[in-house]
């Protein structure tokens, strides 16, 4: 995918790929709640947006319906959103991090998973 950013719609879209597999448009919009359900032609043109974008792509038509699949991971797009977030800081991720202690958004815990992961990624790299 290139580096185009998705918005909430397609985030939301893609959510229903990553949750359900292969899906028709059909089937996705009716992944979202009924209650403010966008329109079928709505769904349709953003996923075809999507599929240029290199978001999604077709696997197979069945009758009238082309079924899609997400092409990037949930990984890969939140990370790059999460990236995107972080340069409104200047890349400094220490703002941020105040503001979810502040905010009781982040955990003893949560701490307690960075530091493990932390230790595995400079494992992983060879640094001491």
């Amino acid at each position: 995918m290139s580096e185009q950013k998705l918005t909430p719609l397609e985030l939301q879209i893609m959510d229903a790929l990553w949750e359900q597999g292969k899906l028709s448009i059909r089937e996705i919009q009716e992944a979202f709640p009924e209650a403010g359900r966008p329109a079928y032609s709505t769904i349709q043109t953003t996923v075809y947006r999507m599929e240029e974008k290199g978001a999604v792509r077709r696997v197979r038509k069945i009758s009238n319906a082309h079924i899609f699949e997400a092409a990037v991971t949930s990984r890969e797009a939140r990370g790059r959103l999460i990236d995107d977030f972080l340069n409104l800081f200047g890349g400094r991720t220490q703002p941020v991090m105040s503001h979810l202690v502040e905010s009781g958004k982040l955990t003893l815990e949560d701490l307690k998973d960075a530091e493990k992961l932390l230790k595995k990624n400079r494992r992983e790299s060879g640094k001491p």
